[in-house]
């Protein structure tokens, strides 16, 4: 080899083709959509293969039938053997009948979560080792037994392993049918799941099944199933041990004088605190799954003597048909709930609050809650309750009623301030002062760029920060935030990017937003402020009040569950003391006129009527 051979060696494997050493990658295939799958002879034989199986495990369990008949009858006869042998004949009869061709082929099309349960321990267990992929599954937990008595009675237990509580299955389940069982108690002496329930499990909560549909939702909510041979019905014993967060404080509606608990990610933990605070029999709350793959629970709780029927009965219908195959949070579902989905302005009120959802229930509205989201939604709603806090009915109403129009003047503020600057400064400079329009030529002297764009670009770079600050550590972001924005808005000053005043409009309206309670109502509001930005640089200020009307007019054809959100303005219904301004506690006597509410009254016509009695220790 020398370097000519070299040469060409490299030169000859560089031009030829020569196949790769690895294999190609994986590739997905594209699938037709619209298409069904075609029905392969392999899994018609499969299918025969399986019905074939099941009369072959029958003729089994029959032929050791037959054999404990044959001892029974060569030895002297008992009645407990005699109607222990009765009782699986009679089994045996009504599996048999299961397995007829005629029932056989409609199982077959049939969904197999409708399919009833069977008298075989051996059918059930492969139903339910199908349904759950056994065994490379590794969830469900399956455990054989036998309970004791005369006859003995074999079974099986299936639960999913970390939805359940051990200790609950090992003292409430297996110790009473296992190691305190009477040896001399019949259980197929009558109906052998009823005895079970009333006479020997403990459970708090038992009830029986049928079909394999209920006994895989009960599964699937931590529940324990218990199959009885020869018995065609499923025991669920509830037994949910799920781990989930304790409660905690506000995250998002932080209060002074408020609440100091707030909403987990567990269902039944958040009707608790909602029941905690309305300890009332009214109080109703009716639960339904959401999801055709994830079956979530979503309960709905209202007052029952006091909303209003149709309200119910519409949510139940919007949620009934949502069909989906999962709902992943709270604001999923309320955006499948709504009327006009594709507005930004919250048409129901989101809160982690259970005061405040309780105070929402007394006034005639409905909540809705999902397991696994630490949020309920409040419908129907106006667009004034958006600014209503849980803690303005803990402070004065003078005190309220000012923190309330200043969250006015806020959104005001946010939604029309760099519009309204941006229309001065092109269309109406005689509308401010000479001295502050020389001023303010004197500092955009060196800047560049027009005033559109100055304000374009500092919004952006505030709203950057501001997502930037939600997302990082929760340690660092209040710290990045601000001097983020101050080191920005200060080097953008000294590069003569922008002017002071800018920074100035820019901040101000940052700050203003800060003071929207709804953070969904706070985006809306940022986001029409842009359009409003653009009309303003085209229109000057006739273009902001366009903007202004059309959306007056747009918010004026919305409605929340049926109610319309400008209410009681647009329609104008009779109006409380509790709409703009709070007025003093003792005189909310009436409930919202636009929900139409059963009780129309919430409280006496005089409620503080210790004022009309004599002093303590004083008589008149």
């Amino acid at each position: 080899m020398n370097i000519i051979t070299k040469n060409f060696k490299a030169l000859k494997e560089l031009i030829l083709y020569k196949p790769p050493e690895i294999p190609s990658p994986f590739v997905l295939g594209e699938k037709e959509e619209g298409r069904p799958e075609p029905v392969s002879p392999l899994d018609q034989i499969h299918a025969d293969a399986d019905m074939h199986a099941s009369l072959l495990r029958c003729a089994e369990r029959l032929a050791k039938a037959l054999e404990k008949a044959r001892k029974i009858l060569t030895q002297p006869l008992r009645t407990e053997t005699l109607a222990s042998l009765a009782k699986e004949l009679e089994a045996l009869q009504e599996q048999q009948a299961q397995l007829t061709p005629l029932l056989q082929a409609y199982n077959r099309k049939q969904d197999p979560l409708d399919q009833t349960v069977s008298t075989s321990l051996q059918e059930n267990r492969l139903m339910l080792e199908r349904l759950y992929n056994l065994p490379a599954n590794k969830d469900l937990v399956m455990r054989e037994l036998t309970i004791p008595g005369t006859p003995p009675v074999a079974a099986i237990l299936f639960f999913i392993d970390g939805l359940i509580d051990k200790d609950t299955i090992n003292l409430a389940v297996l110790q009473p049918l296992m190691l305190l069982g009477n040896t001399h108690r019949q259980l197929y002496d009558g109906r052998p799941t009823t005895r079970l329930i009333t006479e020997y499990l403990p459970s708090n909560q038992v009830r029986t099944a049928t079909t394999f549909g209920d006994v895989l939702d009960s599964l699937n909510l931590g529940d324990t199933a218990l199959f009885l041979d020869g018995v065609s019905e499923a025991v669920l014993l509830e037994t949910k041990g799920q781990e989930h967060r304790s409660i905690d404080r506000p995250q998002m509606e932080q209060s002074v004088r408020g609440s100091q608990s707030a909403f987990t990610e567990t269902l039944r933990v958040n009707t608790g605190l909602v029941r905690a605070i309305l300890r009332t029999s009214d109080l109703t709350t009716e639960i339904s799954n959401i999801g055709v793959r994830s079956n979530t629970l979503c309960a709905v709780m209202y007052l029952h003597s006091l909303v209003n029927p149709r309200l119910v009965q519409e949510m139940k219908r919007r949620l009934d048909g949502i069909k989906v195959d999962h709902v992943t949070s709270a604001g999923a579902l309320l955006l499948q709930l709504i009327d006009h989905p594709m507005l930004p302005f919250p048409q129901a009120l989101t809160t982690e609050r259970p005061d405040r959802v309780a105070a929402a229930l007394l006034e005639g509205r409905l909540a809705v809650l999902l397991d696994g989201s630490p949020f309920a939604i409040v419908a129907p709603i106006s667009m004034f309750t958006l600014f209503h806090t849980g803690e303005d009915f803990s402070f004065s109403w003078i005190a309220a009623s000012f923190l309330r129009l200043l969250r006015f003047i806020g959104t005001f503020l946010t939604l029309t301030l760099p519009a309204i600057y941006i229309a001065i400064s092109y269309f109406h400079q005689e509308a401010i002062p000479t001295d502050m329009i020389l001023a303010i030529a004197a500092a955009r002297e060196r800047v560049p760029f027009p005033s559109i764009l100055e304000i374009l670009m500092m919004e952006f770079a505030f709203e950057l920060l501001r997502e930037a600050g939600t997302r990082i550590p929760s340690l660092l972001g209040p710290s990045i935030g601000i001097v983020g924005g101050i080191i920005l808005g200060q080097a953008a000053v000294s590069a003569g990017i922008v002017s002071p005043i800018t920074v100035v409009i820019v901040a101000v309206t940052g700050l203003a937003s800060f003071a929207i309670p709804d953070y969904s109502y706070s985006y809306a509001i940022r986001l029409f402020r842009f359009v409003l930005e653009i009309l303003a640089f085209m229109l000057g200020l006739v273009g902001v009040a366009c903007g202004l009307l059309a959306l007056t007019a747009l918010l004026c054809s919305v409605k929340s569950l049926g109610v319309p959100y400008l209410s009681p303005v647009a329609p104008k219904t009779r109006a409380g003391y509790d709409i703009v301004l709070r007025g003093p506690i003792y005189t909310q006597e009436l409930r919202p006129d636009d929900l139409n509410a059963q009780d129309r009254r919430r409280q006496a016509g005089v409620s503080r009527q210790w004022r009309e009695e004599p002093p303590a220790g004083r008589e008149e």
